[in-house]
């Protein structure tokens, strides 16, 4: 029996990390346009590649939505990173909360089946649990450290308020209602 690249030790090619890559974003953009339930091979025509090329990287559907949930938290985690440089702690914070208003927007339609992966997978659920709470660790402290945030509530306490407002409505205004929510929850933070 043949061994496949990642059991052999070898480093994957250069053209298959591509192809994983294009895989990965043409499956946002699919399931993002709110067709969580859209064909694979949907997804593989948007990529350019072949039906057996995306199975090859990804042989189920959980693993494709896994890895675009783990492609957005990084993402996100990066953006965190960035804005905790930014002059303005208190809109920094706003800012990355919007970004993940605007995420959760774009996924409307996929929210169910990555809850449905997320909640399968302790060790997904520890990955994007520590590093999103990271990122708020790092933008509250960056606020509390310039005397401009309150110090009396944790990442971990944000963390939860943002899941709430995201599984709290599903009306067609639900991202307007939700950066409205935010705001008021940033401004509630800030050092009085």
């Amino acid at each position: 029996m043949a061994r496949s690249p990642a059991s052999s030790g070898r480093r994957p090619r250069a053209d298959g990390l591509r192809n994983r890559e294009r895989l990965i974003e043409a499956a946002t953009r699919v399931f993002g346009a709110g067709a969580p339930q859209a064909s694979l091979e949907a997804v593989a025509r948007e990529a350019g590649v072949g039906i057996g090329t995306l199975y090859r990287h990804f042989p189920t559907r959980e693993a494709l939505f896994e890895a675009v949930y783990r492609r957005e938290v990084d993402q996100l985690s990066d953006l965190a990173e960035r804005l905790a440089r930014a002059p303005a702690p208190v809109e920094a914070l706003r800012q990355w909360l919007h970004a993940n208003v605007r995420l959760v927007a774009t996924k409307r339609g996929m929210v169910e089946a990555l809850h449905l992966v997320v909640s399968g997978s302790a060790e997904l659920k520890a990955y994007s649990f520590e590093r999103l709470t990271a990122a708020l660790a790092l933008l509250l402290a960056r606020g509390v450290e310039a005397g401009d945030l309150r110090g009396d509530i944790t990442a971990e306490d944000l963390l939860r308020t943002v899941v709430g407002i995201f599984y709290a409505d599903s009306s067609a205004d639900w991202q307007a209602s939700a950066l409205r929510i935010v705001d008021v929850f940033v401004d509630g933070l800030r050092r009085p």
